[in-house]
This record gives C-alpha cells, sequence and structure tokens, in this order.
C-alpha cells in the first residue's frame, strides 16, 4: 500500500506545446469579482457551474431551437486517463470543461488538466499537467469510479483535486505546478472526485467515500498560505450540535458516512455556502445507527469564512435506502404564493424535488419528479420529511413492506439506491422560471448484512450492511418543475437513464445519454429537436461558450462512474459501449 508521503513525493509531469502560442486575455487574472460576476461573461464559462447559484445556463442563444437543426462536429480532441486502477478497469470523464476567452481547460478522470486554444474553429493542446495519481493506491478506494468532474480558475492559477486526495494549484501559463497539498487521506478510505468551488480566495472542497466508513467534512484551503482555513465535519460527535440523533453505544458516528463529493453553491448575499451531504454508513443497515444520523441526507448552508453550519435540511432520517442528498443546490430568487423567496432547489437521490428557504432552511415545496416511488407515501406539506416519519423512533421504517432491514433482507425499492438522480447536475432556465432534471427511472434490490460493532468495519474496505442487484430495467427522463408552483411542467423520457448532466440556453435544453447521443430538447416543451450520436457513452454534462463571434457546445466523452461495474444488467444494451476519453465540440 502507498503511504501518502511517497504520493505526494511523485512529482507532477508536465507536457508544453506552444506556450507562447496562447492568444489575447487568455492570461487574464481571475478575481473574485469576476467570479461574482460570472454570467456577465456571456461566452466565458469561468467557474463549475457557471455560476455561482448552479443555474448552468448561458445566454447565448446563436444555437437555438431555429438553428440547432444545422449544429455539426467542429473538432474533436483525444485526451488521456482511459486507464484503470484499483477495482476499475477503466477511466471515465464528467467533467465540466471551463471556457476563458477561448481557451478551455478540461480534466480527465485521474485529474489530469488540459489546457486547450479554441480559437480559429480547432482545438490545439498548449499543455497537460499530469499529478501522476497512483492508479491502484487511489482507485482501490475511488467510490464510484476514477472520476475527476472539472477544476477551477483563481489569479493565473489553475486549481484541481486528485483522487488521491491533493489540491494541486498549476500555473495557467506554463502548465507548471506552483504547488500542491494533501487534503483528504485514502488510507482510510476519503478520495476526492468533485471540481473545487473558490470564495473569497479560499478553494472549497468535498469528500467521497462513505461507502468505505469515512467521517465526512468540507474543507476550506487559503490559496494565498497554501494551509487550511477550516474543516467542518458533516457527521456530528457527541456533544456537538446534532450528536444525539447517533443513538447507539458503539460509536457509529466515528464511521458515519456523511461525504460531501458534488460542488457546492454560494449565496453571496448572505456570505452563505449551500452544500449537499450524502448517505449513512453502514448504507443498508440502519439498526447499526439508530436515529437520525445528521447531518447525512441533508443539504447545508454553512459560513464561508468559518465553514460554521447556520442550518440544515435533512430529506431521509436515518436512510435505509442509501438516498444520499449529495447533489448540487441551485439557488434562485422567485416569487411563490405572491411572496418573494431565497430559494435553494435540490434533486434527492430519494426521489423527489425540494425548495427550502436558503437564510434558514425551512421547507417551501416537494413533488416526486420520477415516476414510481414506493419506499414513503409522500411528504408532509409542512414539514417536508416523509409523511411516515416518527420523531419517536430510533430506526424508522417508512413503507415497512419495501424497507430494508434486519427483518426484511431482501427488498425492492423505488428509486434505486442509484435514486431518481444521482450526481449528474440539474439546469435552471431564470427567464422561463423552469428547473430542469436528468433522472434515472428506476427500481433495484437490496440484500442486507448486518454490521457487527468492533468486526465487520476494515480501513478501505466496503462498509455498506449489504448491496443492490438489477433484475429490473432502468430507463431515464429530462423534468422540468416549474419552481413558482412545485409542480411538474413537462417531461421527456429517454431509453437510457441520465448519467450526465445538464445544459439551459434560452430555448434549449441540452443532454446526453450512455449510449451515446447528445441531444437538443425545446426548453417549454421539452421535444426534441436535434440528436448526435458520439460514438461512446455519455456520462458528463454539456457546456456552452463563444469564441470569435462564435458559439460552440462542448461536451466530454467516455462513460465512467459505477454504472457498467455494478448497474450494467438492468440497461443490457449498453454492454458493448467502449471506453472513450474525447473532447467533442460543436457549431453551427
Amino acid at each position: 500500500m502507498r503511504s501518502l508521503r511517497s504520493a505526494l513525493l511523485g512529482s507532477a509531469f508536465v507536457l508544453a506545446f506552444g506556450l507562447s502560442a496562447a492568444p489575447g486575455r487568455a492570461g487574464d487574472a481571475m478575481t473574485q469579482d469576476r467570479l461574482l460576476n460570472a454570467d456577465q461573461e456571456t461566452g466565458n464559462w469561468i467557474t463549475h457551474h457557471k455560476d455561482y447559484s448552479a443555474h448552468r445556463f448561458s445566454a447565448l442563444n446563436q444555437i437555438n431551437r431555429d438553428t440547432v437543426k444545422n449544429l455539426h462536429v467542429a473538432w474533436t480532441m483525444a485526451l488521456g486517463g482511459i486507464e484503470g486502477g484499483g477495482i476499475w478497469t477503466h477511466g471515465g470523464l464528467e467533467g465540466t470543461p471551463l471556457a476563458e476567452n477561448g481557451i478551455l481547460y478540461v480534466t480527465d478522470g485521474w485529474g489530469s488538466v488540459y489546457k486547450i486554444d479554441a480559437h480559429g474553429g480547432k482545438g490545439a493542446l498548449l499543455w497537460k499537467m499530469d499529478p501522476k495519481t497512483d492508479h491502484d493506491w487511489a482507485g482501490a478506494v475511488a467510490c464510484c469510479g476514477v472520476d475527476n468532474r472539472g477544476a477551477a480558475l483563481w489569479n493565473n492559477l489553475v486549481i484541481s483535486h486528485t483522487l488521491d486526495g491533493r489540491l494541486i494549484a498549476t500555473n495557467k501559463d506554463t502548465g507548471e505546478v506552483a504547488w500542491q497539498r494533501q487534503i483528504a487521506d485514502p488510507d482510510k478510505g476519503e478520495v476526492v472526485t468533485g471540481a473545487p468551488l473558490i470564495v473569497k480566495n479560499l478553494a472549497i472542497t468535498g469528500v467521497a467515500g462513505a461507502e468505505y466508513g469515512i467521517r465526512g467534512w468540507i474543507a476550506a484551503t487559503d490559496l494565498t498560505t497554501q494551509k487550511e482555513v477550516w474543516r467542518t465535519h458533516t457527521i456530528p460527535m457527541k456533544g456537538e450540535p446534532g450528536g444525539d440523533t447517533w443513538k447507539d453505544d458503539h460509536a457509529a458516528a466515528a464511521i458515519g458516512g456523511g461525504s460531501t463529493w458534488v460542488t457546492g453553491s454560494y449565496d453571496p448575499s448572505s456570505n452563505t455556502l449551500v452544500w449537499g451531504v450524502g448517505n449513512p454508513g453502514p448504507d443498508w443497515d440502519p439498526e447499526y445507527r439508530p436515529g437520525d444520523n445528521l447531518y447525512t441526507d441533508s443539504s447545508l448552508g454553512l459560513d464561508a469564512d468559518t465553514g460554521k453550519i447556520k442550518w440544515f435540511f435533512q430529506h431521509t432520517p436515518n436512510d435505509a435506502y442509501d438516498y444520499d442528498s449529495v447533489a448540487e443546490n441551485v439557488l434562485v430568487d422567485v416569487m411563490v404564493n405572491g411572496k418573494p423567496q431565497k430559494l435553494a432547489l435540490e434533486a434527492d437521490r430519494n426521489g423527489f424535488a425540494y425548495a427550502v428557504d436558503r437564510n434558514n432552511g425551512e421547507f417551501v415545496w416537494g413533488l416526486p419528479f420520477v415516476k414510481k416511488v414506493t419506499w414513503t407515501a409522500g411528504l408532509n406539506p409542512e414539514t417536508g420529511k416523509p409523511v411516515e416519519y416518527d420523531p419517536k423512533l430510533d430506526v424508522q421504517p417508512y413503507v415497512k413492506s419495501v424497507t430494508p432491514s434486519r427483518e426484511n433482507k431482501v427488498t425492492d425499492i423505488c428509486p434505486g439506491n442509484m435514486g431518481g438522480k444521482n450526481w449528474p447536475p440539474t439546469a435552471y432556465n431564470p427567464d422561463l422560471k423552469l428547473w430542469y432534471i436528468p433522472v434515472i427511472e428506476s427500481c433495484n434490490r437490496i440484500t442486507v448484512s448486518e454490521m457487527v460493532p468492533g468486526k465487520s468495519f476494515k480501513p478501505r474496505e466496503f462498509f455498506t450492511g449489504g448491496g443492490p442487484s438489477q433484475p429490473f430495467k432502468i430507463t431515464g427522463s429530462v423534468t422540468a418543475i416549474d419552481v413558482t408552483t412545485g409542480k411538474e411542467a413537462g417531461k421527456a423520457e429517454t431509453p437510457f437513464p441520465m448519467l450526465g448532466g445538464l445544459l439551459a440556453t434560452p430555448d434549449l435544453v441540452f443532454a446526453g445519454q450512455p449510449s451515446g447521443e447528445l441531444m437538443a430538447f425545446d426548453a417549454k416543451t421539452l421535444a426534441k429537436l436535434w440528436e448526435f450520436n458520439t460514438g461512446a457513452g455519455l456520462s458528463a454534462p454539456p457546456m456552452t461558450f463563444s469564441v470569435d463571434g462564435k458559439q460552440y457546445i462542448a461536451i466530454l466523452v467516455g462513460q465512467g462512474g459505477a454504472w457498467d461495474k455494478w448497474f450494467i444488467e438492468s440497461t443490457p444494451e449498453l454492454k458493448k459501449t467502449q471506453p472513450s476519453s474525447m473532447l467533442y465540440v460543436f457549431a453551427l
């Protein structure tokens, strides 16, 4: 087993190509003011979710419902990072490219960063930074998959994560590593797959690893001093606020999960980070961890300067289904029932979409966005909790006949444990007030295995309390929600689950399928207007940018993640999909 020290001592490897060719304003420093006003840079995409509010909406409209039929491949580029490691046969691409003044910054699953010149209607690689991640050491505990979802920009640096838990600052001009520091500890099952969020000179990092019995956290690194400023654990210990929601007598909270592996949002008006928290561990043996298990399955509001938790909203107390709430929170300001509301929207793996007041975490509305929910009869309209939730119970049965338990060792749940929505990001059209969700329409079978305190947990080994199987066909949809009413506004069925995220433009929604098709839908009707088969599976979100007066759509192509390892039987048509590592760029 490789140590943390040896991982850091492994030198970063850089390939440089034509550095002097970087044109125009590509070297402009990234500032907090630019990030606060990201939407004013219409042709750029300078932060992971396009803006701090995670709208993933671009006002570019050269490609629209009338012209999209003429969209074609402008250029492609083969990337690396396809090799496997640990328990994974190959790497995948789940990142969102950044675009700044005609320059793209993309990552592959192993955390290499590529700087690409997009001027002139073609792509030219300027440099590649390879962090030389130890594939077997990190890949053995990478849950789930060899994945990296993107980079961030700050001053003259590209800030990125590696699967083995490092934060790396790379010189934007030369591709040389300026500095790096270890944040997560893969020796105990922690890895990092999400893109950093930069707020006021701080790089905010979330961690993956709930299935390995970690204690989750969110951490902030000062990009000037290169030192940690704060670290907030998402699982409280005895004596801390929320610690009394772990009611066992064997320190279950110490290995209680609560990972934070999807990039959060930021509300500058209140200096609040809004971040999702994953499932408790063990996943399917809730008797091991009686109580509500805060702050798992929750959205958190945190002070950006200190990391102090301001508020929380928990979606599935004492979760027995692996329905984590790690998804991005979309921040919107709208009128609801005649009143102005500052909302945080979250599409949960439990199959329900939620709106909470982002000033205090109070429930506003909720509704199912999948076609089939069996674990609960619905949400309490006052609290947003499942209607069966009983605060007097330490173990929640919900709909007892389908809830995994030591008594109910084999059961079928809908949605399945991959969720009604997994990590792929939603998109929001602020003009239409429509929120689009990439949906997994699913059920699956859970088999429970009782965990024994002091015996079942071993570092760097799965600590799940059972596991899933796939006797059911799984499909997908793009579902639209009217955020002013909390009602479904439309649903476009797809033959396969939505394993990549969405992009919204004034009158279009772009989405990809794991079978390879990139599609464009009418933003109002969700009628499919255009489709192109890339020839390989899509599990990354599309984005858009402009250069030299021309709009482009870009997407990373190469199915990654856990689907082909654990869920492929539910989509047998995808068994022949081959690994890939390509960047596709489209234009009119």
